[in-house]
């Protein structure tokens, strides 16, 4: 069958697949298909959210930009992520000693597990992981914690993601990060969305001193990918290509398809047109 998933009104990406299983939650649809151009491909009400075949573009973006510009990150927090892609990146630092994925739907954990073990490579066995299957907000209002680096790897800022995007929440997260640490988070495509790329860093500029934002693409996303790192201090820009690599040396950040030093200060180079939705 055809996989079609709009950006614009006029626009979008498809791949063709085959269902594998399907999970209706009490949150939402969880789908895994086979694909020819992707391998297994994971699907929330209709929207792409990882797969197989290009899964190291995105949780390798979203980690390693943070986590290489912080000198030793430590404790650190996922909200979402239960495809245990990003986790399975964050722990190839050493220094890490405990990651909290705080997952809404145990149903994303449990299709993860099922289908998806070459993207998290078994993570959810890894000492350091500790899930807790709670809302986001709730986790984040609750917790007396601090963490080195929060991750928000989630769906787009509609339905159960909502609140995780707002200004007002974005101040929470920053008190809840350790001194000189950093929140990373996806903000759309510059192209398609450029009102939320512009909207999000705008707010996260409200909060934090440093705001980074950077751009990849994503294969199973059909376009230019945003992320952005929001910080009291740290600037990944402040690391040249050369540093990069010799961090992931020293740590023995291994097993990379996407990431290195010369990756890092590309995808750090903003074009014109994206350069104007900051101002």
């Amino acid at each position: 069958m055809r996989l079609d998933e709009a950006l614009t009104e006029g626009s979008g990406v498809y791949f063709e697949g085959t269902l594998i299983e399907a999970l209706q939650t009490p949150y939402q649809l969880i789908e895994v298909f086979d694909t020819p151009a992707l391998g297994k491909l994971m699907r929330i009400d209709g929207a792409n959210m990882t797969s197989e075949g290009d899964e190291f573009f995105y949780h390798e973006s979203l980690v390693h930009p943070a986590a290489i510009a912080h000198p030793c990150p430590r404790n650190v927090l996922v909200i979402g992520g239960g495809d245990g892609g990003a986790c399975e990146e964050i722990l190839k630092h050493p220094s890490v000693e405990r990651v909290v994925l705080a997952e809404l739907d145990a149903g994303v954990i449990e299709m993860a597990k099922r289908h998806l073990s070459s993207v998290h490579r078994n993570v959810f066995a890894n000492p350091k992981l500790e899930v807790r299957i709670v809302d986001g907000v709730t986790f984040v209002r609750s917790t007396a914690e601090h963490f080195d680096l929060i991750y928000l790897d989630l769906t787009d800022p509609d339905g159960p993601a909502a609140a995780i995007y707002s200004r007002a929440f974005f101040g929470e997260l920053q008190k809840a990060l350790s001194p000189g640490g950093a929140l990373v988070l996806h903000i759309g495509s510059p192209f398609a969305h450029p009102e939320r790329v512009s909207a999000s860093v705008a707010d996260l500029r409200t909060v934090f001193e440093q705001v980074t934002p950077y751009f990849a693409h994503i294969p199973t996303y059909g376009a230019l990918w945003g992320f952005a790192i929001a910080s009291a201090t740290i600037n990944p820009l402040a690391l040249s290509a050369t540093d990069v690599d010799n961090r992931l040396n020293r740590r023995s950040v291994m097993d990379r398809q996407f990431y290195s030093g010369d990756t890092h200060r590309a995808v750090l180079a903003l074009p014109a047109y994206i350069e104007r939705l900051f101002g």
